[in-house]
């Protein structure tokens, strides 16, 4: 198994495409063709995760930040990072990152928090616009069936909780092939008409290079008709955030020590609490100040977030209940989502959750 055969499983869980613009996701360091020896999932990538990917006989890091973020001008060794990708380098241990890419999936890091809190009825928080686009393709009459079956094997045509969604609208097709052409049907130089049917399919973006080979594989037609549309619907299953319902209401006060409980954290700042019911919770993992208007239009009686400033508590404005449970603890369990789906997608292979504490920040 190649570095390659671990990344492709990484992104049909979390496709890159959804990252942040922002975000610097994907392979870091290392090379994709490279025999893979074991894999480390880790947090973070430390100097200290480096010497345990070295003891494990791991040369390949799934890191869930990023070690490099910003662009590298030089490898010197003088800060922190330089060191760990140069140490990196040096012991041909490769560095893949997902990030955003799993903050923005519905089985991701939100989806995590939401399992140790118990939510039900969940859904994303903050949907992200732009991750569908349309197919439109006509289909000789004949060939429809096997045409959109071939399709909505490969992922066209889901919508939210259904699947095989089609629209399809009769009509006659007309063509004249030239000198050039092999036409499956009439001959050079005749004009053809022939009864067709316009098929129309949503898919997630990162589906369309297969969406397309597929098509292009079943339609009996030489030349494929088809137009790719982007559209701007609101995909229920990619964005930031998530937002559920607990199996039962909790005064404010209990529910926060719950939260403490659950989620392995011994320090959560919040906001101010009013002896009201909790039952609708939204959470976000990491950095979510930006999540506190969103949550409050969704009626969330409380949002659990991590790096929320002193300012940031006063918009909670006695509608909502804010708990910063920190960044670290917020997004630890992570690392138990990626191992327990690399283990079920690779089995038999040495896939090892990281022992390694990468959290910089301690409490007195």
């Amino acid at each position: 198994m190649i570095v390659q055969n671990v990344i492709t499983h990484l992104e049909e869980l979390s496709p890159l495409t959804y990252a942040e613009e922002y975000d610097n996701v994907g392979l870091l360091v290392g090379n994709r063709k490279a025999q893979v020896t074991g894999v480390l999932v880790t947090l973070d990538t430390t100097e200290d995760v480096i010497e345990e990917a070295l003891k494990n006989k791991c040369n390949l890091i799934v890191s869930f930040h990023p070690i490099i973020f910003k662009g590298l001008k030089k490898l010197t060794g003088h800060n922190y990072v330089e060191r760990i990708v140069i140490k990196a380098i040096k012991n041909d241990i490769a560095i893949y990152a997902i990030h955003t890419a799993l903050d923005n999936v519905i089985n991701g890091v939100n989806d995590a928090i939401c399992r140790r809190m118990e939510l039900r009825n969940k859904h994303i928080l903050i949907p992200q616009k732009g991750t569908l686009k349309k197919l439109i393709t006509y289909v000789p009459k004949s060939n429809l069936v096997k045409v959109r079956n071939e399709l909505f094997r490969v992922g066209a045509g889901r919508l939210e909780h259904y699947n095989k969604c089609s629209f399809n609208i009769d009509g006659k097709g007309t063509f004249e092939g030239n000198e050039t052409s092999n036409p499956t049907i009439g001959s050079q130089g005749a004009f053809y008409e022939n009864a067709e049917v316009q098929l129309s399919l949503i898919f997630e973006k990162h589906l369309e290079k297969i969406i397309l080979h597929t098509l292009f594989a079943t339609h009996p037609y030489e030349k494929v008709a088809y137009e790719i549309l982007s559209v701007d619907n609101h995909n229920h299953n990619i964005g930031m955030g998530m937002i559920g319902e607990l199996p039962e209401a909790m005064e404010e006060l209990r529910f926060l020590k719950v939260l403490k409980q659950k989620m392995n954290t011994s320090f959560i700042k919040h906001s101010k609490t009013f002896n009201r019911k909790i039952k609708k919770v939204a959470v976000l993992g990491g950095s979510g100040s930006f999540a506190i208007e969103h949550a409050i239009k969704q009626n969330a009686d409380v949002l659990i977030t991590a790096d929320l400033k002193y300012h940031d508590f006063f918009k909670a404005e006695h509608n909502i209940l804010l708990a910063d449970i920190g960044h670290y603890e917020s997004e630890q369990y992570t690392k138990s989502l990626l191992v327990a789906y690399l283990t079920k997608k690779i089995p038999n292979f040495a896939i090892i959750l990281s022992n390694t504490d990468t959290n910089p920040i301690k409490y007195l």
